[in-house]
């Protein structure tokens, strides 16, 4: 089930935190920090995401 979360986590995780990168840049926080405080958190988030996921994936075996 390992592999299958860091294969998920790949994906999720580039998604979340270029999402929370736009929706950083559209309320207006433009600069490099607010930036790569919003793309690290979609990163972080998207660890237990990917572990429900993976979860609930390899359960359908």
């Amino acid at each position: 089930m390992l592999w299958l979360f860091l294969i998920l986590h790949l994906f999720i995780g580039t998604t979340l935190a270029g999402s929370s990168m736009i929706a950083a840049l559209t309320m207006g926080y433009d600069t490099m920090t607010h930036i790569l405080i919003a793309a690290g958190i979609g990163f972080v988030i998207a660890f237990p995401v990917s572990w429900l996921v993976s979860k609930r994936l390899y359960d359908l075996r």
